[in-house]
């Protein structure tokens, strides 16, 4: 039986690459953005139940929780062609829809007073799973809500599933040479999430954001910024559908998580992979 993994997205970051890989998923699987099955299904034999399940009317929906402290990112996804794609109750946005302003106290803080109502809905998308492996988190770790919320809710991940997997595609920060970031606070943000991935996940895919950016500025130079991260996207987006191929589709190896993530991880502290493969972007086209 294929285990079931769930998608939890923190922040501005974690949304946006998540957005991307679900779209990628629906395409790979023949699921069209309204979740229904496309005429054209790709694999007749797939295993679309690992990261998505059905609803009484027969619909695909993604086994994931969306998080945000403010409403921008998560209002776009939800006003997108993919709309009708999540499930509502799955998406969490602040009351205050202030955001944690790059502060990860300020967003550990409110992962503390929102922990009911996120565990809710993660022990309502275990309770609808039937072989529930682990979870799979995308943040960043150097703004407020991704780094300080995400920090919050592995710590108690662990403490409510203390079976279950965890691997975490973590946004590492931007870090040219000689420059400073925006962001006054991020070395904190990002010391205070290191803490915490190194003790609590299984794995952790490390996203190197200089390396991104690089990748974007070769590949098309003269495009705009929204272009550029909508190219930064795409590639986490394949990086991640690469890695969880194997869970995905039928094979003889690499069927389950643990069997990712055991021959890389021999050592618990030494969780932290990097990933690259070849071929890996395409032109860009104006």
């Amino acid at each position: 039986m294929p285990s079931e993994i769930i998608a939890i997205q923190f922040g501005q970051c974690g949304n946006q690459i998540g957005d991307a890989f679900w779209r990628a998923l629906c395409t790979e699987h023949g699921i069209a953005p309204d979740g229904t099955l496309s005429q054209e299904e790709i694999i007749a034999h797939d295993l679309k139940r690992v990261f998505f399940y059905q609803a009484d009317d027969a619909h695909y929906v993604p086994r994931a929780v969306l998080v945000d402290l403010e409403p921008r990112v998560i209002n776009s996804i939800v006003n997108s062609e993919y709309r009708s794609l999540y499930n509502m109750e799955n998406i969490f946005k602040a009351p205050q829809g202030g955001g944690a302003g790059n502060n990860w106290a300020c967003g550990y803080g409110q992962g503390r007073e929102a922990q009911e109502v996120l565990f809710e809905m993660l022990e309502r998308e275990a309770e609808n799973s039937d072989y529930l492996e682990g979870f799979m988190m995308c943040h960043s770790i150097a703004g407020g809500t991704g780094s300080g919320m995400g920090s919050y809710a592995l710590e108690k991940i662990s403490d409510r599933f203390p079976k279950k997997l965890v691997q975490t595609y973590s946004v590492f920060p931007v870090n040219k040479q000689g420059e400073a970031s925006d962001v006054v606070v991020q070395p904190y943000n990002s010391i205070l999430t290191l803490a915490r991935l190194i003790e609590h996940p299984n794995c952790v895919v490390v996203l190197d954001n200089t390396a991104l950016h690089r990748i974007a500025s070769e590949n098309a130079p003269t495009a705009p910024s929204a272009s550029s991260f909508a190219l930064i996207n795409s590639l986490v987006s394949r990086i991640m559908c690469a890695s969880t191929a194997t869970l995905r589709f039928p094979g003889a190896m690499n069927t389950r998580l643990i069997n990712l993530i055991a021959p890389l991880v021999a050592y618990p502290p030494m969780r932290f992979l990097q990933t690259d493969f070849s071929n890996r972007y395409e032109v860009y086209r104006l």
